[in-house]
């Protein structure tokens, strides 16, 4: 697939929490480092985005008594899976994975740093109207082609390609550069959604 002047890599939440070790690791999470670092290098432009959660965030499990991880509670926008305390700021696990290359990114976004609202999408909170100002920077730079990769591929790269194409960019999943935490069939349904949304998916770029 080739690459244009107006195409940027969005690399989706490579944090080491989400990686082996991490408070919520994904499953060989740290092996989209090399191929995120391998693609990057055909790409003008590179965006980022980090979870930030301040302490005590309402999607954590531990702000709730009596809940566990990984349940699920109605919060005023809609359905929320509690997740273990993670990427929490200024901790290490919130960090960027050590040896992701980052020099040559051009934007970082933080999400989910509302105590009250989780964001899994690089363009929207959970209440899919709060923005993160993603699409505004992106139309004003003039780029229209999203090629994505991270973690997770069921959650936050799922969020981010199909709000992409809601907002009329075209978004493409790189399958090598993710992983998924695919929670009670969470992938297969984050694929099908990815696809009815006009989410294009390709294996890798080499």
């Amino acid at each position: 697939m080739q690459i244009g002047p107006d195409d940027l890599l969005l690399i989706i939440d490579v944090q080491n929490d989400f990686c082996p070790g991490g408070a919520l690791a994904v499953s060989e999470g740290d092996a989209v480092v090399p191929v995120i670092n391998r693609i990057s290098r055909h790409f003008g432009h590179i965006a980022l985005t980090q979870d930030w959660h301040p302490p005590g965030h309402r999607s954590f499990a531990s702000s709730h008594p009596g809940s566990a991880p990984f349940e699920s509670m109605a919060m005023p926008y809609g359905q929320q899976t509690l997740w273990p305390d993670h990427c929490v700021q200024g901790t290490a696990g919130a960090a960027l994975h050590p040896e992701l290359s980052t020099e040559r990114a051009e934007l970082l976004i933080r999400k989910g740093f509302r105590p009250e609202i989780d964001s899994y999408s690089a363009f929207y909170e959970n209440d899919r109207t709060t923005p993160t100002g993603l699409a505004g920077y992106l139309r004003e730079r003039g780029l229209k082609g999203i090629y994505l990769a991270g973690l997770a591929t069921d959650y936050c790269v799922y969020y981010s390609a199909v709000d992409a194409r809601r907002l009329g960019f075209e978004a493409v999943v790189i399958e090598s550069g993710c992983r998924a935490i695919d929670l009670s069939g969470s992938l297969s349904a984050a694929w099908a959604g990815m696809q009815e949304a006009g989410v294009q998916r390709i294996g890798d770029l080499d």
